[in-house]
């Protein structure tokens, strides 16, 4: 489970996130959207533990992260827009490498299943990642991010600059990982995506959340004009 409860966190005198209450349930993923300031990334990185909340909590899997920061980050993926790899190591050096960084070990071949189940071609997993498309660099973040069976998910603009089809690939891959057990928050601009790949949606507003949709009886139109005309009302 992904939670936070009652959160609010400012930076001097600019207030980031005001009482701000989200859950994802295991198998669940939930779409984080908002303009640029809302409060979104405040959001990922208090759940990642790169910041701490001025007051409320923040709980992954059950741990309380500002508490426990260490047992929650062991039980958290965290997916950045642009995933950090080594350029020049070929995606299993770099799935060993990060494995080996969260203390585990893997054999090759279960590494090798985990990055072709991650959608990563089979004939890619020994070229060097700098050869890699975002798309695939992305695959094989996630691969990374579930090698260590965390629980919970949380994916930063993750289809930011990919071309459909590999966008696509990475709503059914987040799918895949919900309906694994995990609890998934994606943030994302893509109205589109997040209607293909989310259970639920929020949308934030000055670091508010300001409207849930259950996106399953509308289209990516009428998402999108609920998200306008919320962005309106509150602008």
């Amino acid at each position: 489970m992904i939670a936070t409860q009652a959160v609010s966190k400012s930076y001097g005198s600019t207030q980031a996130l005001q009482a701000l209450t989200l859950t994802v349930e295991p198998g669940e993923v939930l779409g984080l959207l908002g303009p640029n300031g809302a409060g979104k990334t405040t959001t990922i990185h208090l759940l990642a533990g790169f910041l701490k909340p001025d007051s409320g909590s923040v709980v992954i899997d059950g741990v309380d992260v500002v508490k426990n920061p260490d047992e929650a980050r062991s039980r958290l993926g965290y997916i950045p827009e642009n995933v950090a790899l080594y350029p020049f190591l070929s995606a299993m050096e770099n799935l060993q490498h990060f494995s080996s960084l969260a203390g585990l070990k893997v054999p090759r071949d279960e590494m090798a299943r985990k990055l072709v189940h991650c959608g990563l071609a089979p004939e890619a997993i020994h070229r060097r990642v700098s050869t890699f498309s975002k798309g695939m660099r992305q695959k094989v973040g996630i691969a990374i991010a579930t090698s260590k069976n965390a629980r919970a998910l949380i994916l930063d603009e993750p289809a930011s600059g990919l071309d459909p089809h590999a966008s696509h690939e990475l709503s059914m891959l987040v799918r895949k990982v919900a309906d694994e057990g995990a609890a998934v928050l994606m943030a994302t601009h893509d109205l589109f995506r997040a209607k293909e790949s989310c259970d639920r949606v929020v949308i934030v507003q000055g670091g508010k959340l300001v409207q849930e949709i259950d996106p399953a009886s509308l289209s990516a139109n009428d998402l999108e004009a609920i998200y306008l005309k919320q962005m309106e009302s509150g602008s």
